[in-house]
């Protein structure tokens, strides 16, 4: 029983960090979106900051009670290989596509208006994709949906890689006091500026599926799924391949050689 009452507990902090990750950065895709000028066109940090920093909100509320994967890659890579249960991956999982579902509820409570007044002024409708990338990631300029899949494993490695070396048990140099969090945060932000207009950074599977599968049900159709252009899948699979790649490369490369005086927790 009070197995069953902490995992339940986990899995409302894993839906919980994630509803606050997409009901800001969804928000903050709504700016860019619907206003005219929007407000970030000369300060695009200000869009990577907010989804970073929501990430690191998330983290905060939430950390002390599941970890925070909020991200299925993560929940993937931490049972590959740091020990992490799998009877619990599929669980976290389920958590996550619905935690951000309900945060694309959020953002359509706070800017249904602001959105149908969007698509009556430009001339736009939902199914055909008018203001879709509030909720969804789509490629960018002259980005195939194949290449944005493995810039999607590309990215995700990265911050797969940076969650598992800040959150080292044996890395000396990680941040202390709970301060990783705030280092996550900024690499979100980080991959962001770098990379993010490449195919809008989604990095997470469940940051781009529950939103999409809310689209969907609300006007967008086939736009949504199976996407424009046919690009549903990419942001699913390429960041459950990347995170796998960057957790195996930090597991590989530089978790054998950090200083120790205990041996490794978990598989090697």
């Amino acid at each position: 029983m009070a197995g069953n009452r902490a995992l339940l507990g986990e899995l409302i902090a894993e839906a919980v960090a994630i509803l606050i990750i997409i009901s800001f950065g969804c928000s903050v895709a709504a700016m860019i979106v619907l206003y005219d000028p929007n407000p970030y066109r000369t300060s695009y940090w200000g869009v990577c900051i907010t989804w970073g920093l929501a990430t690191t909100i998330a983290i905060y509320v939430t950390g002390a009670i599941s970890g925070t994967h909020a991200n299925p890659a993560v929940t993937l890579a931490l049972a590959t290989y740091r020990g992490f249960p799998w009877r619990k991956v599929l669980p976290y999982m389920g958590a996550q596509v619905l935690g951000a579902f309900i945060g694309a509820a959020i953002v359509y409570a706070l800017y249904w208006n602001v959105i149908d007044h969007y698509l009556a002024e430009q001339h736009l409708t939902r199914a055909g994709g008018g203001a879709a990338g509030i909720f969804f990631t789509a490629p960018g300029l002259a980005v195939t949906p194949f290449k944005a899949f493995l810039d999607q494993i590309i990215l995700t490695a990265f911050l797969v890689f940076g969650v598992f070396a800040v959150t080292d048990e044996f890395n000396t140099m990680a941040p202390q006091a709970n301060f990783g969090a705030l280092i996550i945060g900024l690499l979100v932000a980080t991959i962001g500026a770098s990379a993010g207009n490449l195919e809008a950074w989604a990095l997470n599977p469940a940051r781009d599926l529950g939103p999409r599968i809310f689209a969907w049900l609300f006007g967008w159709g086939e736009s949504a799924f199976p996407g424009l252009p046919n690009y549903w899948w990419g942001p699913i699979a390429g960041p459950l391949i990347g995170g796998l790649l960057g957790g195996g490369l930090q597991h590989l490369l530089i978790r054998p050689f950090l200083p120790r005086d205990k041996p490794l927790a978990g598989p090697r």
